[in-house]
């Protein structure tokens, strides 16, 4: 089976525009729709950074090729709350628009740094990552979920490690050992709710 769900690892930003604007650009360059889902705050310095790698930002922005989306309308609504059927809900439409405006593949990348300031919302966070597998699968279409290692736990990077058929560590792509299924990591964590209502108040 192939996968296309990829869960990349970084210790800096230039360690990371290292490794993923050559993908970037190699999408770009053979036609490909890219999509990044990134910081508000930070969007000049995304764009600054894809420049300085050899794109065309403003060029494949005008066209509709690159497109540089918000975390807000994405991952969060005005409100600041995720709402995981609603992102996959999104990811489908942009995979089938993709395909109606012509292109074989969108490259899809995702910042991640959003669910550090968010608490409580690991659940759902992992119960996204584990269904989004189908959905990429379904339309076979490519998705990196970049992650700071500075800001996770262990047992977060373990539990995300378990919800990506692919892992990017130090530039690295290969198929992760600790995958295990979407229903499985489900039933897991329908298991952890329950042994949390069980303890006593």
């Amino acid at each position: 089976m192939e996968h296309f769900h990829l869960c990349a690892f970084f210790d800096s930003r230039e360690q990371e525009y290292d490794v993923l604007a050559p993908f970037f650009r190699e999408g770009l360059e053979q036609n490909e729709k890219v999509l990044h889902i990134v910081n508000p705050d930070m969007m000049d310095d995304h764009r600054a950074r894809l420049s300085e790698s050899g794109i065309d930002v403003h060029a494949c922005e005008s066209c509709g090729q690159l497109e540089l989306a918000s975390w807000y309308g994405a991952y969060l609504d005005s409100e600041m709350r995720f709402d995981r059927e609603r992102m996959l809900a999104t990811l489908q439409q942009v995979c089938r628009e993709a395909a109606e405006a012509g292109y074989a593949r969108v490259r899809i990348m995702g910042n991640m740094d959003w669910t550090v300031a968010n608490t409580g919302l690991e659940r759902e966070l992992l119960a996204y990552e584990a269904e989004v597998n189908e959905v990429l699968s379904h339309h076979r279409q490519p998705a990196i979920c970049v992650y700071d290692t500075a800001k996770l736990s262990g047992a977060m990077m373990m539990d995300l490690l378990r919800t990506h058929p692919l892992t990017l560590v130090n530039g690295v792509v290969q198929e992760n050992p600790f995958y295990i299924p979407a229903s499985a990591m489900l039933a897991e964590l329908e298991r952890r709710d329950l042994a949390c209502a069980a303890q006593p108040a």
